[in-house]
């Protein structure tokens, strides 16, 4: 009687996929089971060696006195900067402009911001990219450009020496506190008006529509509709601009404003100019201080208003 029974030909391939398919789910083994920490550990190293080890050379810098042998610790580079008139001048001069353009950039952004959403004109879309686009800018290009229109020999004083005959122009405000204000308005505005526009744009158009309907007036949409919508918006942006003006060097140097003396151009003189690098620290030290100080209290405020 002939055997009947086929041969399995079937048997090799029921173990072929374990011996393919093991090398992957040992992997995937390994990566599950690396240490948390492992992760952590290269971002936590680039932070420390990129950021947090020169930082902390220089709040030990400022608390080390040249005059002090053997590098001991002291508090007397602090009491020098702080009873110096300089010092106060400039943290003086630095609130009063980071707050001052502040101002002025939330209430120029709030009003640009409302003309380009809500009011249809030719170009608007290109006026909003172009936004996007400054932002990119460095901040020396914008006090050039007011340098060509309102310098010494600027476009505005050439031609009112032209007009008048005068020996020279009436615009020399660009050296003075108020040119520096003037530029950093210019140049800091659009970081209000981005995050405006994106509040703007998620805004239901149907509230202003039932607004209007209602009788309310363009004001009275803006105070009552728009602006609750834009409160949020308006917190980053300024908060933003606030801590980016505390810092600002570039501005205040290209203006030429020689009698305007902020915390970063202290910074630049105690350090470049006078070799004084404890008092630089000094200074540097107030500085951080402010910035993380007003940021916190930024994050506290946006955190209980929900924003």
């Amino acid at each position: 009687m002939a055997d009947t029974t086929a041969p399995s030909t079937t048997a090799p391939s029921t173990t072929a996929p374990s011996s393919t398919t093991t090398p992957g789910r040992r992997k995937a083994v390994s990566l599950t089971r690396a240490p948390t920490w492992a992760w952590a550990l290269p971002p936590v190293l680039v932070l420390a060696l990129g950021f947090l080890y020169p930082l902390a050379l220089v709040v030990r810098q400022s608390f080390t006195p040249e005059s002090l042998e053997g590098g001991g610790a002291s508090l007397t580079p602090y009491t020098e900067v702080f009873a110096s008139t300089v010092f106060r001048e400039a943290l003086t001069t630095t609130v009063w402009l980071a707050v001052g353009a502040t101002v002025g950039c939330l209430v120029l952004g709030f009003v640009l911001a409302l003309v380009i959403a809500f009011v249809p004109f030719p170009g608007g879309k290109a006026v909003a990219r172009f936004i996007d686009v400054f932002l990119s800018f460095p901040s020396f290009l914008i006090t050039l450009a007011l340098l060509f229109i309102y310098g010494s020999v600027g476009m505005a004083n050439g031609a009112w020496t032209g007009a008048t005959g005068a020996a020279e122009g009436p615009f020399h405000f660009l050296t003075t506190p108020w040119g520096v204000l003037l530029a950093e308005i210019t140049y800091f505005t659009p970081f209000v008006m981005r995050p405006l526009l994106a509040a703007f744009s998620q805004l239901d158009t149907a509230q202003l529509e039932v607004a209007s309907s209602l009788g309310a007036g363009p004001v009275r949409i803006v105070r009552q509709v728009i602006l609750p919508e834009a409160l949020p918006a308006l917190a980053a942006g300024g908060s933003l601009v606030l801590v980016l003006c505390l810092n600002e060097f570039g501005i205040v140097l290209f203006t030429g404003a020689k009698g305007v003396t902020t915390l970063p151009m202290l910074v630049y003189s105690k350090a470049i100019l006078e070799s004084d690098y404890p008092a630089a620290c000094v200074v540097a030290v107030v500085n951080i201080a402010l910035s993380v100080g007003l940021y916190s209290l930024y994050r506290v405020v946006s955190r209980r208003a929900g924003a």
